[in-house]
């Protein structure tokens, strides 16, 4: 018989674990996850507001598309060019670390590129509960911004993780005649 080391056994218990995880442990794991992606969304954020800030083809670009859109300035499609690549960049990230800690007994610690998909329209559903929740919570309820803020917060940490526990990384039902025989 052949000997099982320590880290085996645990990596066992872990793996044995996960599909167990309660809903209260995933939450931790999708808050923490949320934490860490939104210091890179922050920082991806300000590196690429400096980077479009020195080539002068993009604001070139960027002052086009401002006068296109009247939607402003070049600085406003600046920020709005910066905040969506970093959006993209923390979602992915999100995405990848999801999959592979918090719903990876869901996803077989697997992307796919529906996944991914999913999850980044998930995303954007949190996003929208976000500012729905900022803009009545300060403009109709008249809170304090930073009280508004942090309910906006809660709201799409909500949409998101729900989204992401019943929609993106579901347990996939084993077609008939598949499962354990018993």
């Amino acid at each position: 018989m052949a000997e099982i080391s320590r880290s085996d056994s645990v990596t066992a218990a872990v793996v044995e674990a996960s599909p167990k995880a309660t809903l209260g442990r995933k939450a931790v794991s999708f808050a923490l996850i949320g934490l860490i992606n939104t210091g890179v969304d922050y920082a991806v954020f300000l590196l690429a507001r400096a980077a479009f800030a020195h080539v002068p083809a993009v604001l070139a670009l960027f002052a086009a598309l401002a006068a296109a859109c009247r939607c402003g300035e070049a600085d406003t499609v600046l920020l709005v060019a910066a905040n969506v690549t970093s959006w993209l960049v923390a979602v992915s990230g999100s995405y990848v670390l999801n999959s592979w800690i918090t719903f990876a007994a869901e996803s077989g610690r697997r992307l796919h590129w529906r996944g991914y998909a999913v999850f980044v329209v998930s995303g954007i559903a949190g996003l929208v509960a976000n500012t729905a929740t900022l803009l009545i919570a300060a403009q109709v309820v008249l809170l304090p911004v930073w009280l508004a803020k942090a309910l906006a917060v809660l709201a799409s940490f909500v949409v998101n993780f729900t989204l992401s526990h019943f929609v993106v990384f579901r347990v996939q039902s084993e077609p008939e005649g598949e499962g354990d025989a018993g």
